[in-house]
Formats: structure tokens, C-alpha cells, sequence
């Protein structure tokens, strides 16, 4: 039989048991709370700009939650790593990557999370580039919608009393004139291959004015480049500007960041490039942003001369994430007008973004304020072919490489791409191929 004091000393050991495994009952309930999201972007300092800031606010407001960022490399090296990794579930909790076709190519019912019911503040164009087949939508955008064209130094056509250019002549007559005033006409970055895409890329506009039924016959496997000359013209160009010696001596190892400077700072008059540079420019030569300027890529008609657009990319939730409902919480705050307020106040506004009611400001540097009338205009923009056909081939940026260092013609690019083509339509298992 124990004594009262020994009944006592039991009942303290009781509460002080209970009070322990509280304690530990909390500890373990808060270290499950705590989350780090792992976050893989590519290396622009665009994109490093807006995530950095809005990881930062979001942990502001949710202190449980924090970020480990990596930058990944770009063009195929980047597309390549991304697929690895999501193939074999490395993924991460976080994934930026390009929305339409190269989206489309990531097997994205299977390898991406659901959001379709994170989608109440994203404008419905942009759902579709991020549609997976079976009707879920599995991105948000993250960034602002872009334009394919050319970039302008004004100081230098002010100096040489140069227009903007309509049409292709106009352009080339302009880089005439330029090289022969000892100047640097056209920036090409071949060091980073995938820069070398834009004069066929950005041509899209022209091509659908002038076969406004390309992409879907080019889907179809009823149109290809080496056979139509509108989409044929692309290749050209970059042959053209090469032949004619309007380059910089170092475009075959010269990086998108060179080009950025050229451009900015005048040592090069024009680079062709997405309009998301502007970010790089802001960030690096704010002192030159009002000394660049932009227009759409010319075409054959200067009655027909539009913009070629792209969506932004997209943030995804791989679907081997172990953390889906804190990483689509969010990406639900990047999708929301606060989240769209972070980005630009991060870049500045590099175009519309798409998430509703989130407005521009109106002080826009001149490249944005040359780019919005393509957009305020009926017509005179077009999507770019990836968001219109899931068919991009890989390779293109190798052959744009060569047809743009005179080491293959035009023609036999174009054939060449529409072989690269012919792969990856039988990949996605596409009729007609």
C-alpha cells in the first residue's frame, strides 16, 4: 500500500509526463508545419528578380514556409535537365518552364500536379498553353506576355535619320546604312543557341498573313517550311543579315547578356530578341532604358505588319512533389494581383501580364510604350506557332545556328527542321504523322 506522499510524487510524474509529450506533441506538430519548397527557374535575371521578390513577401506573411532557389541552364540543355528530372521524380516542388508546345512535350497529365482550382484570377487566355489533354489546367503564368521582334538603339537611328522599318527591305536598307556608317547592325548571341530562333520565330505574324490556315495544316502534316515561302522567309533572314556582314565579329560565342549591352549602350543598332529583356536592360544599363526602342519584326507587306506574341511561362507543381498543397498555395499568391504587383514592381512592367485586374503603370519605358499599340490594335498581333501547334521541333536552335553562321542555306534548313519536326509529332502521337 503507498503512502499519500508517494501517491503524490506519481500524480506529479503523471502531469509532468503529459506535459512532456505535450511538449513534444507541439514541437513535432510545428516542425510538420514548417515546409521548404524546393523552386527550379532559369537564370535570367528577370526571372531571378520576380521570384526572388516574391518568395520574399510570401514568407513575410507565412513564416512556416521558405525557399531553396536553383537557376537551371537554357535552351536544350534546360529543356533536357527539366525532363530528367521529372521523369524521374527529382523534380522539386516548384518548377518554371515554358507554357503551349514545349509544355505539352512534358507529358504534363502525368508528370505535373492539377491547378485547376487555382485558376479563379488567371485571364482564360492563357489556360489553354497550359492545358494538359485530358482538360486540367496545370499552370499559372508567371511574368508578363511578350513580343518576338526587334530591339532598337534611338540614339543611333536619330544620328543616322533612320525610320522605323515596315518591311523587310526597309529593315535591311536600314542596316545598310548603318554598316556603312562603321556601326555594328545586327546583335546576334549564338553563344546562347537558343537566341538564334527569333527571325524565324518572330515571323510567325507574317506567315499567318500570309497563310492564315499555317498552323493548323502545319499540324496536320499538310504544311511544311521548306515548301512554304512565308515560313521559309524566317531562315532566309537570318542568311541574309549574315551574307551581307551586318554582324558583330563575335555573334558565334557572344551570349544573350552581350546582346542586351549592344543594344542598350549603342555598340549595336538593332538585336532581335522576346521583349522580356527589357528586365535585363532595367537591372544592368538603367541609365539606356529610354534609349532602346522596339517594333514587330517586318515582313513582306507594310500593310500587314503585326506582332508576333508570346505567352509568359509557367510555374508548375511537379507531380512527385511531397509538398503539393504548400507549393499550390503558392502559386495561387503568384497567380493573385498582389502576387502580379510583386512582379512588376520587381522588373517594372515589360508588357500586359495576364491576371485580372492587375494594371500597368502608366510611366512605361519606350520599348513597352512602342510595344503596346500592337496590343491595343485589332489584328496586329498573332501567337506565336507553339501556342497554336504542339509541334516544336528540338533542334531548331542548332540549325537557326548554322544557317545564321553561313555554315548551312536556308533551303536545307527548312528541310532539316521539318525533319526535326516529323519526330516529335510521332512522339506526341499526332494523326496525319
Amino acid at each position: 500500500m503507498k503512502t499519500k506522499r508517494e501517491e503524490t510524487k506519481k500524480m506529479k510524474t503523471i502531469r509532468l509526463s503529459a506535459a512532456l509529450a505535450t511538449a513534444i506533441a507541439v514541437c513535432a506538430g510545428m516542425a510538420q508545419a514548417e515546409v521548404t519548397l524546393s523552386v527550379t527557374i532559369d537564370g535570367n535575371q528577370d526571372t531571378i528578380n520576380m521570384m526572388d521578390a516574391l518568395t520574399a513577401a510570401y514568407t513575410a506573411a507565412n513564416p512556416d514556409v521558405t525557399f531553396e532557389i536553383e537557376n537551371r541552364p537554357g535552351g536544350a540543355e534546360g529543356d533536357n535537365l527539366v525532363k530528367t528530372r521529372l521523369a524521374t521524380g527529382e523534380a522539386g516542388d516548384i518548377l518554371q518552364y515554358n507554357s503551349g508546345s514545349l509544355f505539352q512535350a512534358l507529358n504534363p497529365a502525368e508528370q505535373l500536379a492539377d491547378l485547376s482550382d487555382i485558376q479563379s484570377n488567371v485571364i482564360d487566355s492563357f489556360k489553354p498553353v497550359v492545358t494538359a489533354p485530358d482538360g486540367t489546367v496545370r499552370g499559372v503564368p508567371f511574368g508578363s506576355a511578350m513580343g518576338g521582334g526587334i530591339y532598337y538603339n534611338k540614339k543611333i537611328y536619330a544620328e543616322l535619320g533612320l525610320s522605323v522599318p515596315k518591311t523587310w527591305d526597309e529593315f535591311m536598307a536600314n542596316n545598310e546604312k548603318i554598316k556603312a556608317a562603321g556601326k555594328v547592325a545586327v546583335a546576334q548571341t549564338y553563344g546562347d543557341t537558343w537566341s538564334s530562333q527569333l527571325f524565324v520565330l518572330a515571323d510567325f505574324y507574317n506567315v499567318q498573313a500570309a497563310e492564315p490556315g499555317f498552323a493548323a495544316d502545319y499540324t496536320a502534316n499538310k504544311a511544311k517550311y521548306a515548301t512554304s515561302p512565308a515560313a521559309m522567309a524566317g531562315f532566309q533572314h537570318l542568311e541574309d543579315v549574315f551574307k551581307a556582314g551586318y554582324l558583330n565579329e563575335d555573334f558565334g560565342v557572344a551570349k544573350f547578356d552581350d546582346g542586351v549591352r549592344m543594344v542598350a549602350t549603342g555598340e549595336a543598332a538593332h538585336y532581335p530578341m522576346l521583349t522580356f529583356a527589357l528586365g535585363n536592360i532595367k537591372q544592368n544599363f538603367p541609365d539606356n532604358v529610354n534609349d532602346v526602342g522596339f517594333f514587330a519584326q517586318p515582313g513582306p507587306d507594310a500593310a500587314k505588319n503585326g506582332l508576333t506574341v508570346w505567352m509568359p511561362s509557367a510555374l508548375y507543381v511537379p507531380a512527385s512533389s511531397e509538398n503539393q498543397d504548400a507549393a499550390k498555395a503558392f502559386l495561387a499568391f503568384v497567380a493573385s494581383v498582389e502576387g502580379c504587383n510583386i512582379m512588376i514592381e520587381a522588373n517594372g512592367a515589360t508588357g500586359p501580364f495576364l491576371i485580372k485586374d492587375c494594371a500597368l503603370p502608366a510611366d512605361v519605358p519606350a520599348s513597352v510604350a512602342d510595344m503596346l499599340p500592337y496590343f491595343q490594335s485589332e489584328g496586329m498581333t498573332a501567337p506565336a506557332l507553339e501556342f497554336l501547334s504542339p509541334i516544336k521541333g528540338p533542334a531548331l536552335e542548332q540549325i537557326t545556328v548554322e544557317v545564321g553562321s553561313g555554315i548551312r542555306p536556308a533551303a536545307e534548313a527548312a528541310a532539316l527542321y521539318d525533319q526535326d519536326v516529323e519526330k516529335q509529332a510521332k512522339q506526341l502521337g499526332l494523326p496525319n504523322w
